[in-house]
């Protein structure tokens, strides 16, 4: 049994590890060089969205976002401490907002519907690497938040995934698939669990 052992450790290597089947080093960018300089350009533009920066100074952080390629709707609302990666692959609808500390990864296009709250501290994210291939490159899916929906406080959205209309997504929920319209939706990962029923007023 103790030769059988220093056999395979022999065969692993002193590092503990096997063969090279994951090179980082080669990765490829892809990217193209306009991109990023535009990337490296709204970075020098970025004050303005710091964490402690006040509330009121949300109109200038939609200028800036508009400036740089954001479609942003009227009467919407951007947190202090929110990150937006990549300007151009965001769309707003009318009274929309996002909440502080929240962090849109957009590789892919995010689409925010009409009347949508993403609160603070959430994470959507429309980008992953494909682990079955050695230079483990970024996938990108585009991701919807469909009109009167609400992601609660730390959430984090999955690459391609689509919040249907008037859904609620429960706080600190991991949303990996699609959520139906006008459900209540929780959990890690996220699930319905009810209907969504607006009172009449």
């Amino acid at each position: 049994m103790g030769l059988e052992v220093e056999q395979k450790v022999d065969a692993i290597g002193s590092s503990g590890e096997g063969p090279l089947r994951i090179n980082l080093y080669k990765v490829p960018s892809g990217t193209p060089l306009k991109v990023k300089i535009l990337r490296a350009l709204w970075s020098l533009f970025q004050l303005p969205f710091f964490l402690h920066t006040p509330k009121a100074l949300s109109p200038l952080r939609i200028a800036l976002l508009r400036l740089f390629g954001a479609k942003i709707g009227p009467s919407c609302n951007i947190g202090r401490g929110v990150k937006v990666w990549v300007p151009w692959n965001l769309i707003m609808g009318e009274c929309s907002a996002i909440g502080f500390d929240t962090e849109i990864y957009n590789f892919a296009p995010v689409v925010i519907g009409d009347h949508v709250i993403v609160s603070q501290h959430s994470y959507v994210c429309t980008s992953t690497h494909d682990h079955t291939h050695p230079h483990f490159p970024l996938v990108s899916k585009p991701i919807r938040i469909e009109s009167q929906s609400w992601v609660a406080t730390g959430c984090m959205l999955s690459p391609g995934v689509t919040i249907g209309e008037g859904a609620v997504i429960g706080a600190r929920s991991l949303v990996t698939r699609s959520m139906p319209p006008w459900m209540v939706c929780t959990g890690s990962p996220c699930r319905p669990i009810k209907e969504r029923v607006i009172q009449k007023i």
